[in-house]
Parts: structure tokens; C-alpha cells; sequence
């Protein structure tokens, strides 16, 4: 899908009406050359190109198409334009003379950690032409749309700010994502001292890959922002260069809740196994001191089980008194012993 904004002054537009700039949207790529022409002017195409299906090797029809439009009517690079429809590229940013050529990752997050993902957009900024290409639907960049359809203000100061726009919307999008992940860390720590579960450990791991892959993502990112406000970019404004800085700060903050982020991640996974060694241990413990507290009943059972008084004593053990002294001892043997050992064990502080 190709969709063509375009900010132009309308001379025949009365201005004690209203403003003389006008914002619209509908163009066709036909109309494009005549719209680029205009060096006054602004224009914002955006691509959107479904992913492929996995394994598809020959170019489709429609990438076709947009390697004509890239190439002929924008006269940008093959490398760059063979860059920009190939996904899984880095953040970067590349400086071609008479336009730059921007990689940039949006997040995509649906309040689930399953769902925390980064969406490539690809961005070719020229002196009046701002064009993007993405293939999956980015939020950010559809309010940056809407916002400069809205208002004509969005656009006043060239497609350097309106991208300066469009890069913070993205930056913002961020925090969301990384306040959500905060809190499913300590939802997770609240789970490892209360009740651990070994899918405790699924969560603890698929949060550790989300942090992991943002962390991929936001140390190139930032130091593209870094050169966006530092380089001399023909077609980027002096003037404008400040506010590629804010959004480099924004991505310096970011990087470095991430990091915070992964080291509560790793605290989390070592105290999960911590409490469950400590479980573990607790288990054994107690089974061994149960072990301990029956060994002498096994003993005196199995000891007078082996026919005892039919030896010891004559066979007229119902008149003889001495059976029953001998029973006694026994169980008075059997049932003091272990209360002895318990007792012991509870003194040395072995039983808790």
C-alpha cells in the first residue's frame, strides 16, 4: 500500500480566510514527479509492504513495483533501497549527499510479555520528501500521520522536524513497555517468596529474552540519534539538530532502564533457584530427621521380632509376670529413644 501526503502553499487561497498551507493526502504515484518538483513544498510517502511468507526467495510484484518507485522517481542508491526491503537490519544511519538513509526499530507491545516485539522502519529524508517504509503497522508512525493531517503546523519546519516528531513518537512508546516489564518483575518476585512454581521459571526466562531483545535494539538506536545530533547532514537543519539530541536522551534513559531492567531479570532467575535450593534442603532435612526418629523403632522391632520371649523366657510365659516386665521395657525403649533424639535434635537447632 502507497499513501502520498503532501504540504504546499495555495497562492489562490484567500489568506484572511484562514492559512495559505494546506496538508492532504490521496495522491497517486503518478503524481509524485510533479509533487517532488515543488522544492517549497513537503511530501511524506508511506510504504507498507506485508511480510513475506517465510522462505520466499524470488521478489514479489509488489516490491518490484516499489524498487521502480525508490530507484526512478527518487533516484535513491540500489544498495539503499535494496536495504530498506530486506527486514532485519540494525539501527543505522547512512549519509547519501542528497538524502539519509535511517533504520529504525519501533516496539510493538499488547500488554503481554509474549507480545513484546520491535518492528523495523526504514526512512529516506530529503530536502523537501520524508519517505518510510515499514511492514508491519507501526502506532507510532500513524499518529505522526494523523497529527500532520490534523494539523498543518506539524510540517511548518520541513521534514527534518516532522522526522525529529516521528522519532520521539517512537521514543515514547518505549516506556509503556518498560514500566509493564517493572512490574511483571515484581509480580515474579512476590510469586518466588510466596508460592515458586517451575512455570515461574518460564516467565522469569521469556521476560529475560524480551529485555534481551530490546537491549539489541536500543544501543545501535541511540547512537543513531547520537549522529543525527552531532553530523553535519546536508539535509538536516543546524537548527534542528537540538532535537534530535532530546530524542538521543530519551534513548540514553531507555538503555539504561534496560540494563536495570536485565540485572533485576537475573536477580529474579537467582533467587528463584536460591529459594528453591533452600526448599530442597527444608525437604531433605526433614525427611532425614523422620529417618533418624524411626531407626531405633526399626531396630527393637526387628531385635524382639526374632521369637525373643519364646527363648528368654519358659514356656509358661502366661503365668510369668517377666513377659510382661520385658514388653514394657520395650516399648518404654522404643517410644523414649526417638522422644531423646527429637529432643536432641530441637537443642541443636536442627529442627526448625
Amino acid at each position: 500500500m502507497i499513501r502520498i501526503l503532501h504540504r504546499t502553499n495555495d497562492p489562490n487561497r484567500d489568506r484572511t480566510n484562514g492559512s495559505a498551507v494546506t496538508v492532504t493526502e490521496g495522491f497517486t504515484v503518478e503524481d509524485l514527479l510533479r509533487l517532488l518538483a515543488d522544492k517549497s513544498s513537503m511530501t511524506w510517502v508511506d510504504l507498507f509492504e506485508p511480510e513475506k511468507p517465510a522462505g520466499t526467495q524470488t521478489p514479489t510484484e509488489e516490491q518490484a513495483q516499489l524498487t521502480n518507485l525508490l530507484c526512478g522517481t527518487f533516484g535513491f542508491h540500489q544498495l539503499s533501497v535494496e536495504d530498506a526491503l530486506t527486514e532485519s537490519h540494525v539501527p543505522k544511519v547512512d549519509d547519501w549527499g542528497s538524502y539519509v538513509y535511517i533504520v529504525l526499530h519501533a516496539v510493538r507491545f499488547d500488554q503481554g510479555i509474549n507480545d513484546v516485539d520491535t518492528n523495523e522502519l526504514d526512512i529516506f529524508l530529503g530536502q523537501n520528501f520524508l519517505v518510510t517504509h515499514h511492514t508491519e503497522d507501526i502506532a507510532a508512525l500513524e499518529r505522526q500521520w494523523r497529527n500532520v493531517l490534523r494539523d498543518e503546523r506539524h510540517t511548518r519546519r520541513g521534514p527534518d522536524y516532522c522526522l525529529y516528531e516521528l522519532c520521539d513518537a517512537i521514543a515514547a512508546d518505549y516506556m509503556p513497555c518498560m514500566d509493564a516489564m517493572d512490574e511483571m518483575i515484581d509480580h515474579i518476585e512476590d510469586q518466588v517468596f510466596d508460592k515458586p512454581e517451575p512455570r515461574t521459571v518460564s516467565k522469569i526466562f521469556k521476560l529475560k529474552s524480551a529485555v534481551l531483545n530490546l537491549r539489541r535494539v536500543l544501543s545501535p538506536q541511540r547512537e543513531v540519534f547520537n549522529k543525527l545530533a552531532r553530523d553535519d547532514y546536508a539535509v538536516i537543519d543546524a537548527k534542528d539538530r537540538i532535537y534530535f539530541r532530546d530524542v538521543y536522551d530519551h534513548f540514553v534513559r531507555l538503555a539504561d532502564l534496560n540494563e536495570s531492567l536485565r540485572d533485576l531479570v537475573s536477580g529474579s532467575l537467582d533467587t528463584y533457584l536460591s529459594v528453591t535450593a533452600n526448599r530442597a534442603n527444608d525437604i531433605m532435612k526433614t525427611l532425614t530427621i523422620v529417618t533418624v526418629l524411626f531407626m531405633p523403632l526399626s531396630f527393637f522391632t526387628g531385635f524382639f521380632g526374632m521369637n525373643f520371649f519364646g527363648n528368654l523366657i519358659e514356656v509358661d510365659i502366661g503365668t510369668s509376670p517377666a513377659k510382661w516386665v520385658v514388653f514394657a521395657l520395650s516399648l518404654l525403649v522404643m517410644f523414649g529413644v526417638p522422644l531423646l533424639m527429637f529432643a536432641y535434635i530441637r537443642k541443636r537447632g536442627w529442627w526448625k
